[in-house]
């Protein structure tokens, strides 16, 4: 088993119903989700003019190869009507990996660790919460001190603390 981070947001519809139904989803994907962040409310940081977003981080395990995450999660955005209609534009749904084990992944169409992690605090702030010492296989810091370094000035809040969190996805 590989452990993963991943960073789930979602700035369109029901914001928290797309992140609980995405945790779900990953369960039926082959990935085992160990921790949660909060949920965070967060402004929008490389295109602006468009909602906030809620982003939280999760830690899971997988046997999946990272190639083959990858597809799934691409799989779970799609099927919580996600389209790709204007780059860092609104979304129901983004899913992106962090880290992938210890490993770094780089392929035409897959970077891991993700390459733009340590300049967003909307990534940071709710890894530290749940991985402070987690080390960026590239950087060899932690996403701790990633965070103190950061330039990042957005505004990162909490909507809903960890433990207030339902343990299963939001009810139809």
């Amino acid at each position: 088993m590989t452990r993963v981070y991943l960073s789930l947001g979602s700035n369109m519809g029901d914001r928290e119903r797309n992140i609980a139904d995405a945790i779900r989803a990953l369960g039926e994907n082959g990935v085992r989700v160990l921790r949660r962040s909060a949920l965070y409310e967060t402004e929008p940081v490389e295109m602006r003019e468009q909602g906030w977003f809620l982003n939280c981080v999760v830690e899971a395990e997988t046997d999946l190869p990272a190639d083959e995450l990858m597809r799934g999660l691409l799989g779970i955005e799609r099927s919580l009507g996600r389209e790709r209609l204007v780059p860092n534009g609104p979304r129901t749904l983004d899913i992106d990996i962090l880290f992938y084990g210890e490993r770094v992944v780089e392929t035409p169409t897959l970077k891991i660790p993700h390459p733009r992690m340590n300049q967003r605090r909307f990534v940071l702030v709710p890894f530290v919460e749940i991985a402070p010492a987690a080390r960026h296989p590239i950087l060899k810091k932690s996403v701790s001190d990633l965070l103190k370094e950061s330039a990042d000035r957005s505004e990162v809040r909490v909507f809903r603390k960890s433990q207030d969190l339902p343990e299963k996805p939001l009810a139809d």
